[in-house]
């Protein structure tokens, strides 16, 4: 947060780094299912997530992003996995890094969980036309 930053301005910066590294398409589907049940929720990602953690300066984004698919191959939150190789590939990552990731994840999250994060990306690199 910046000194004397209020929370529209981090929301509206937010907003930004979100629409930069997910794209418009999911950020606009997400808001689209904003509801009174799930709006603080999605002011929160918004705000928290994106305008605070993203923006921090001791980590460039293609980082950022290399980190993010690790923690979701060993949590195991594949649709969020599927939506970061999108980013990755947004944020400069090439198709050799996220292979690496995965091969990594195979030591430290386990054989399975390796193979179904291949199989995933798999479908969203050639959805993308990187394969």
């Amino acid at each position: 947060m910046k000194k004397n930053e209020t929370k529209s301005e981090i929301h509206e910066r937010g907003m930004e780094n979100r629409r930069s590294v997910l794209g418009d398409t999911h950020v606009n589907k997400a808001i689209e299912g904003t509801t009174d049940f799930n709006e603080f929720f999605q002011d929160l990602i918004t705000r928290y997530a994106w305008g605070e953690i993203w923006d921090r300066p001791g980590l460039d984004r293609r980082t950022r992003s290399l980190l993010t698919l690790s923690m979701m191959i060993a949590r195991g939150h594949d649709g969020e996995f599927e939506i970061h190789i999108r980013a990755a590939i947004n944020n400069g990552v090439t198709v050799e890094e996220i292979k690496e990731v995965i091969l990594h994840s195979a030591v430290y999250c386990g054989l399975p969980a390796a193979n179904h994060a291949f199989q995933l990306a798999t479908n969203i690199l050639k959805e993308l036309g990187e394969l």
